[in-house]
């Protein structure tokens, strides 16, 4: 019974708020409210949310320290009313990230956005997030209408940006550069893999080059190489080196590039192409892949055939993959060096 918890009220002139477990009533003039008790409802909390968070944004924004902590909304006044604040959690970095899940109303949406805002504000809170699921693209424009924007959208989401102080705000700006492989791959008679596109600006003209392609999120460059390899010829290889890369600017919805040139060893040679993107594809000698007119007027290409030539036969020595471990996270990462300059000074060093 709620007299065991909280005792009867003959007035309802005054707003109270009784508690009764993991429950809460507010009583108002003319009106008795019940719902649960906001401390369990949707709480952002524990080393697998914290995980789940990293995700959100780039790491400048997302800290992956144990000073993040969540919060849970709670009650602030607005215009003599009541209106519940948002949940969210800090991001490291004297920010916060709202995590939209629960479907809302917008007018009350806007009026929670607002009260957000301006609790926000008094506690010097300066970058706000909101990451808005696709399902609930009907709260985006009161969000826009408060002054937020677009920072970056993904598949199943928007992600927005507010900058409280009235100065230029310091939030890290949407991902810059698309990351690109091309597969040098040659066997032991010093023939090279190489294709023919079905689909692209290639289609058609009758030129081979290396097989090429776009890493996937979170692949690293030589899983991606290794994965476009298989993917249009079926050859199954080995990673061997970064032979180089170039950058380039103003390219797919002109965001920058930056493409690698990778070097492969076979491990299997029978080719079966993948229809939906590749024509045609073979093992060519090096000298008639060269020889090609289009590779002698592209200078990239040109580029990539001499480093290869001197890979093959000049000692030429590219970066190899080693895999790292860092003090800010649980994660291995991979750094590319010389291995054998690398292995050879320490050596001397001994």
């Amino acid at each position: 019974m709620l007299a065991s918890r909280a005792t009867f009220l003959s007035s309802f002139h005054t707003s109270i708020a009784l508690r009764t477990g993991r429950n809460r009533i507010l009583i108002r003039p003319a009106r008795l409210t019940f719902r649960p008790n906001l401390s369990s409802r949707h709480s952002i909390s524990g080393d697998s949310k914290v995980r789940h968070s990293r995700k959100l944004i780039s790491r400048r924004t997302m800290s992956n320290s144990a000073n993040q902590s969540s919060v849970v909304g709670s009650i602030f006044p607005e215009q003599g009313q009541d209106v519940e604040l948002l949940n969210f959690v800090n991001d490291g970095y004297g920010g916060v990230i709202v995590e939209m899940k629960v479907p809302m109303d917008p007018t009350a949406f806007a009026s929670s956005l607002r009260a957000s805002i301006s609790s926000w504000r008094k506690k010097g809170i300066r970058g706000v997030w909101i990451k808005m699921p696709i399902n609930l693209a009907n709260l985006i424009q009161p969000a826009v209408e408060q002054g937020f924007w677009y920072h970056h959208a993904e598949q199943n989401y928007l992600m927005l940006a507010y900058w409280i102080p009235d100065t230029k705000h310091t939030l890290p700006l949407n991902a810059s550069h698309r990351i690109g492989v091309g597969a040098f791959v040659i066997n032991d008679n010093r023939e090279v893999l190489v294709v023919q596109e079905r689909v692209g600006k290639l289609r058609g003209i009758g030129m081979w080059k290396f097989v090429t392609g776009v890493l996937d999120p979170g692949e690293y460059i030589h899983d991606g190489a290794i994965r476009e390899v298989k993917e249009e010829t079926g050859v199954e290889t080995e990673f061997l080196e970064v032979l180089a890369f170039r950058q380039s600017h103003m390219t797919f919805f002109d965001k920058s590039d930056i493409f690698f040139i990778c070097m492969l060893r076979p491990l299997s040679f029978d080719i079966k192409i993948q229809e939906s993107e590749i024509e045609a594809a073979r093992w060519m000698p090096i000298e008639e892949f060269a020889s090609q007119p289009f590779v002698e007027k592209h200078q990239l290409l040109k580029y990539m055939v001499d480093i290869s030539m001197a890979k093959i036969g000049r000692g030429y020595t590219g970066l190899t993959p080693v895999r790292i471990s860092s003090a800010f996270t649980d994660r291995l990462s991979h750094i590319y060096v010389n291995i054998g300059d690398l292995n050879q000074n320490n050596q001397d060093g001994s």
